[in-house]
């Protein structure tokens, strides 16, 4: 995978690195490379990620590199930059998921990743104390490139299948820069997020039956059929929950 930090509009000074996260080397690389180049660093955004949508049973290669490019992507880098940031007592901005905690279909692998980034960061505040600040984030449905192209159609054209709403990335990239100023554990975003984790945690069955029934076609029909892409398409409400550029 390919690092390659956003260039932020305005920013008197943008370095972009090349790097494969899942390489130890290539990792401690852009970190010094960083570091050498701004002398110094005070905080890191991590947001290493691949995401198949696919049935577990129809997944037949690359099972490993989810979890080498999602959870060791953070890791390594996060190793060597803890030095810096413990000098510069700065921050570390992670990007986990709300797939962590939600049995969403055809997200298994992306998942259980994104459940393993958030309980390394969670352990490492522990272990770091107060030295360096850990900033959580856990978005929903986020524009971008993966909710783009989350279904592709025989046809070649962009497929939402899902019923939730869909943030713009210029929301939640504001949430995210606020929250980490104000020095906040956690972030979800949108906030209405949040209550998945009640229904996880006190009406688990009823949360795998809703997401089974909406979001599973069958094993042999395309996910194009699943009753949440129908129910869109009927009500139009795709207009509605998810920002103009994925619709």
């Amino acid at each position: 995978m390919l690092l390659k930090p956003a260039v932020i509009f305005g920013a008197p000074d943008v370095l972009v690195i090349s790097a494969d996260v899942t390489k130890v080397g290539e990792s401690k690389h852009f970190i010094n490379e960083t570091v050498n180049h701004f002398g110094g660093s005070s905080v890191y955004w991590f947001n290493p990620c691949i995401k198949p949508i696919q049935l577990i049973l129809m997944i037949h290669h690359s099972w490993r590199s989810f979890q080498e490019t999602n959870f060791w992507g953070s890791v390594y880098s996060t190793h060597f930059a803890i030095p810096h940031l413990k000098a510069s007592r700065g921050k570390i901005i992670v990007t986990a998921s709300s797939g962590a905690w939600l049995p969403v279909p055809r997200m298994a692998f992306y998942s259980a990743s994104k459940a393993a980034v958030l309980s390394f960061f969670e352990t490492l505040r522990v272990e770091l104390g107060g030295d360096i600040g850990i900033t959580i984030v856990t978005p929903g449905l986020t524009e971008s490139e993966l909710t783009k192209g989350k279904i592709l159609s025989k046809d070649g054209k962009m497929v939402q299948i899902s019923a939730v709403p869909v943030t713009s990335a210029d929301r939640c990239a504001k949430a995210i820069i606020d929250s980490a100023r104000r020095g906040d554990k956690y972030l979800t975003v949108p906030s209405w997020m949040r209550v998945t984790i009640l229904w996880k945690v006190f009406l688990p069955e009823v949360l795998e039956w809703c997401n089974r029934m909406l979001l599973v076609a069958g094993p042999e029909r395309p996910p194009t059929e699943a009753p949440s892409k129908k129910f869109l398409d009927l009500t139009g409400l795709q207009k509605v929950m998810y920002p103009p550029s994925i619709q």
